[in-house]
């Protein structure tokens, strides 16, 4: 993705898109000559990108290194190896070597393909062919052969390449970019080209002057940059400061036009990159269990090969017995555990992948979707995750009178009436007789309607359709054609309500303004400054000049805390503010100050010396554009609501009924969240809210503390400032506290801190969170969450591709939890638990068999038995447990209190656990003392009996576990019984085919199976009975 701009006679700063690179050395500041790389000062690192792991030579070593660097894989890897020893042989090699392998190979083959996507994406990324102006003229380059100082050429960019690009129109000079993926803003920003450059004849005249850019050192903020423009062979030299206006960043879209860009940053020294820290790897909590399970299953395997050993009184070479013990119970820790575990993880990502009422949800992280079964607290942004970032302009408030949506009508007279009153008239309405009410509020409605059509960086741009063309549509200003583009929703919604009420704005470019009154009349503006709004400035400003009357206006529009300073003193601004905010209204504080000539020029002398100051720019700008900001006349309040998601309150309800607790982490300020913390009813209305007041200090941060700790059943709303105080000095007391409210609610948080939290809750607690969000500033938090969920939303698609889940609707959410997460947990526990009981079957019986047989280290099953016994014998039934589900997914979402019994981990327990043990420990101590018991003459019938006695133990403990019953579990069990039946003719030398083939076999095969599985039926029917589980009573 390489970034476009500006007209073909521009020029701007262009950064190469490139994510993992090679090269580069300490970050400096740097000189770079117009198309002339060869002048170089520094080596820069190359515009290559390379996400894969290994290289065709490392690939193989690589991929077996991290395989066997585990315990339980180097173990089994050792025990195979042990076959080669002729002391320590127990039988065929194959029946080692072959599951090792076909495990290894499942893994080798997923890398594999894994490798072979990533390269063949890079090498798509690195090879495409650019245009690069040259002495030769344009020349073709590949994306890897850019370098610092080239002058690139891009047209515009496709919508099939860029999901998020569509053409528009724009005035010559200037361009729109996207800047989704790298802020998580969607709208489109404008950008400018170096002015000198402009007046080039054409593109390639770039080449003939002497010019450099001088930039700043690389670093991680994306929002600015200092650097300047020298033109060398100008007469005056040419010097221009370069800011972020004439920039674009990697992993940015523009919308048209063609670029002319110099290449400042490449490789790991790009915005983005350097922006991009390294997501931690996460290891499921299921996982983790599991593998505490097998670390005592290889302790029980140890002990008993010890007692084996120490019952024959250590005779001999007991050490080579240990040894020969360990291989002959190695089943008691299942190899086939870990590839059963990842397959089911797979169906599961496919099932939810496939649910048709939760369309457009996307499974990145396969490994742990059970995860999503356990979730206890939940962490979710605000804007465009509860809410649609959509916004609706609901109110004006001019101090003395306010204008709600039922009373436009009036505001759209005023505005009808100061444009269509002749002149003399406006001046009779200034006499004495005139009513002065009316006079007054129909001008400050007028002033207040303008200054909201001239205060943003909104730009009308013009599209073709189908009836009017581009060009003709633009020359008449048509209104069908016109879409407004700007760097917030905000700003739309108040340029579109001044159309709504007859100021439309039908034109823009850099230096000017065109707005079109009720009458039609345009009215020229021209742009003087333009101060874009900042986070930490918190408002904008824009200087203009009416052309008709020659007025110098400076407007600015703020955020209140920002701009209650900044205003005349008034009486009513900070309790409209607040009042506006309760209603979950988004306020914006709107004001003017006219300034004479010599006022302005005064100030712009000033503004220009400080933009070319290459130190301490920011500050002496901001210093110079403060000393306008003072005593600034006060026009009006704006009100605008962004709207909840559908379905918000319904899913909300159903976390809380399943016992999540919802955390609310927004930048947006205080009032506004807790009015939409009430709107979306994260907040219940019998509870109350203990707003954390701001503290700055250690015993102010005590102080509060204990305030809300005397509350019970309690709400918290705390900004980031008071938090930061209290994690700095009582840390595990505000967790506590918090951890005990019913919902918390983080207003103005930054995403380091709403990181921060999550980690704190891991820690705290040891419980499991979500994070959901959906832009750029929500990756942190969501990465840092034990699972991280993205919703696809107006602020682009970087949180979507960061997260191990995404969703298009946050109300999605209460199903990929409810029914999804809960299936995959319980499926899994359940999958799990069967294996090892499948293995510790088997491991019982071989200890029975060795104890009778005076503890010899002789195996009871060997060659393709032991192989096809966890293989084409019972992997289909046990495997189809994935399909299992205990109630129906609407019951599940009904009840949501099912999700609560999970959260205490029953389903996989050291109780759960030792009931399995238990039940392995029966049944194969039944099926082989059985077999011992009924066999004849010959050793042979005794592995007939026992062999087939367990294989059909399995199916039945299958069919005993199953809660709902799916075709393609009938069709497992009937294949695997097939394929056992089947199988017998090949397995003479094992098996007596002719004494299988007797009625003698058959009743002693039944009644040994019979008693062992018939207990457990009787045992499971009479807890139904006496004891139900709580979804039976609701499948009952």
């Amino acid at each position: 993705k390489i970034i476009p701009c500006t007209s073909i006679q521009g020029l701007l700063l262009l950064c190469c898109p490139w994510s993992r690179c090679c090269g580069g050395g300490d970050f400096r500041p740097r000189t770079v000559w117009l198309g002339h790389p060869e002048k170089r000062e520094q080596r820069y690192p190359r515009n290559v990108i390379n996400n894969q792991k290994y290289n065709f030579f490392t690939f193989l070593p690589g991929v077996l290194f991290n395989q066997f660097k585990y315990f339980f894989n180097l173990y089994f890897l050792l025990l195979a190896c042990s076959q080669f020893v002729n002391e320590l042989r127990l039988g065929a090699l194959y029946t080692y070597w072959v599951p090792l392998g076909f495990v290894l190979i499942i893994t080798i083959v997923r890398e594999a393909v894994e490798e072979m996507r990533c390269f063949l994406r890079d090498k798509e990324v690195n090879s495409q062919i650019y245009s690069k102006l040259s002495t030769r003229g344009t020349v073709k380059v590949k994306s890897s052969g850019i370098q610092v100082g080239d002058l690139i050429i891009v047209e515009k960019v496709g919508l099939c390449i860029f999901r998020h690009c569509f053409p528009v129109l724009h005035p010559k000079g200037s361009c729109f970019l996207r800047t989704d993926q790298l802020d998580g803003e969607t709208d489109w920003k404008l950008r400018l080209p170096v002015a000198c450059t402009q007046r080039l004849p054409t593109a390639a005249d770039l080449l003939q002057i002497r010019s450099f850019v001088y930039a700043e050192e690389p670093n991680i903020d994306i929002h600015n940059f200092i650097g300047t423009f020298t033109r060398e062979d100008g007469d005056p030299p040419v010097n221009e400061s370069l800011s972020i206006e004439n920039t674009l960043w990697a992993s940015t879209v523009i919308a048209s036009g063609t670029v002319v860009g110099v290449v400042i940053y490449t490789g790991k020294e790009l915005r983005s990159v350097m922006n991009t820290s390294n997501p931690r790897h996460k290891i499921g909590l299921f996982d983790l269990e599991v593998n505490c399970l097998t670390k005592i299953l290889f302790g029980a395997l140890v002990v008993v090969s010890l007692v084996m050993v120490a019952l024959q009184h250590f005779a001999g070479r007991w050490y080579l017995q240990i040894f020969r013990f360990l291989l002959l119970f190695s089943n008691i820790v299942p190899i086939s555990l870990r590839v059963n575990l990842d397959m089911g993880k797979m169906v599961f990502s496919w099932m939810i992948k496939k649910d048709s009422k939760i369309p457009g949800t996307v499974v990145r992280a396969s490994t742990f979707p059970e995860q999503l079964g356990r979730i206890s607290y939940l962490l979710t942004d605000k804007t465009g995750t509860l809410t649609q970032n959509e916004m609706v302009f609901r109110r004006l408030h001019l101090g003395t009178v306010a204008y709600g949506m039922d009373s436009m009508d009036e505001v759209q007279s005023h505005v009808f009436s100061a444009y269509t009153q002749p002149p003399q008239d406006l001046q009779a309405s200034r006499g004495p007789g005139a009513p002065k009410v009316r006079k007054t509020i129909s001008s400050r409605v007028h002033e207040a309607v303008k200054a909201i059509a001239l205060v943003h960086n909104v730009t009308p741009v013009y599209e073709s359709n189908g009836v009017t063309d581009q060009a003709e549509a633009e020359m008449h200003y048509e209104d069908t054609c016109r879409v407004y583009q700007a760097s917030s929703p905000d700003e739309v919604s108040l340029v579109q309500w001044t159309e709504s009420v007859g100021l439309t704005l039908v034109g823009r470019d850099q230096s000017s303004m065109q707005l079109r009154t009720p009458s039609g009349q345009i009215l020229n503006f021209t742009i003087l400054q333009i101060f874009p709004f900042t986070y930490e400035s918190k408002r904008m400003g824009i200087i203009v000049r009416d052309e008709s009357t020659g007025e110098i206006t400076f407007y600015m529009k703020g955020a209140d805390v920002m701009m209650a300073g900044i205003v005349q003193y008034n009486d009513w601004l900070e309790e409209e503010c607040g009042n506006m905010a309760r209603e979950g209204l988004r306020v914006l504080v709107v004001a003017k100050k006219s300034l004479t000539e010599e006022q302005y020029q005064d100030f712009e002398a000033r503004y220009v010396q400080a933009k070319l100051s290459v130190h301490d720019r920011s500050l002496k700008v901001a210093t110079v554009i403060e000393s306008l900001e003072m005593e600034m006349e006060l026009l009006c309040l704006t009100g605008v609501e962004d709207q909840l998601q559908a379905d918000v309150r319904p899913t909300l309800e159903i976390l809380r009924n399943a016992g999540i607790k919802v955390w609310m982490l927004t930048g947006d300020k205080l009032e506004t969240a807790t009015c939409t913390a009430k709107n979306a009813h994260l907040v219940t209305r019998n509870q109350d809210i203990h707003v954390f007041r701001p503290v700055t200090t250690r015993s102010e941060a005590h102080l509060e503390l204990n305030a809300f700790r005397r509350k019970h059943d309690c709400a918290l709303v705390i900004s980031g400032d008071s938090l930061e105080v209290c994690l700095k000095y009582y840390e595990y007391e505000f967790m506590e506290l918090a951890c005990q409210s019913p919902a918390v609610v983080c207003c103005r948080c930054a995403p380091t801190q709403k990181a921060q939290i999550v980690r704190l809750l891991q820690e705290r607690t040891g419980k499991l969170t979500c994070a959901v969000g959906d832009g750029g500033n929500d990756v942190s938090m969501i990465q840092e969450a034990d699972c991280g969920v993205g919703v696809e939303g107006k602020e682009g698609k970087q949180a979507s591709l960061a997260a191990d889940f995404s969703i298009t609707q946050f109300k999605h959410l209460g199903r990929l939890l409810m029914v999804h997460g809960r299936n995959s947990y319980k499926r899994s526990a359940a999958l799990s638990q069967f294996v090892i009981h499948r293995s510790l079957c088997i491991s019982t019986m071989q200890a029975v068999f060795s104890s009778v047989f005076y503890f010899a280290s002789v195996p009871l099953y060997q060659g393709f038995l032991i192989i096809g016994y966890s293989t084409i014998y019972t992997m289909f039934p046990v495997f189809s447990l994935v399909l299992d589900k205990d109630v129906k997914s609407e019951v599940a979402m009904l009840y949501p209190e099912l999700y609560k019994d999970l959260l205490k981990g029953r389903p996989l327990s050291f109780k759960t656990f030792l009931i399995w043990v238990l039940i392995s420990i029966y049944q194969g101590s039944i099926i082989m003392y059985g077999a011992l018991l009924l066999f004849e003459s010959e050793f042979v019938h005794i592995v007939a009996i026992s062999f087939t006695s367990l294989i059909l133990t399995e199916l039945l403990m299958v069919a005993l576990t199953v809660q709902t019953w799916h075709w393609l579990m009938i069709v497992a069990e009937l294949l695997s019984l097939a394929c056992y039946i089947a199988s017998l003719v090949f397995l003479h030398e094992f098996i007596d085919v002719y004494f299988i083939a007797t009625l003698s076999f058959v009743w002693k095969v039944t009644a040994i199976t019979l008693v062992s599985c018939l207990p457990l039926y009787i045992l499971k029917y009479l807890r139904r009975r006496f004891s139900p589980p709580s979804y039976s009573k609701l499948t009952s």
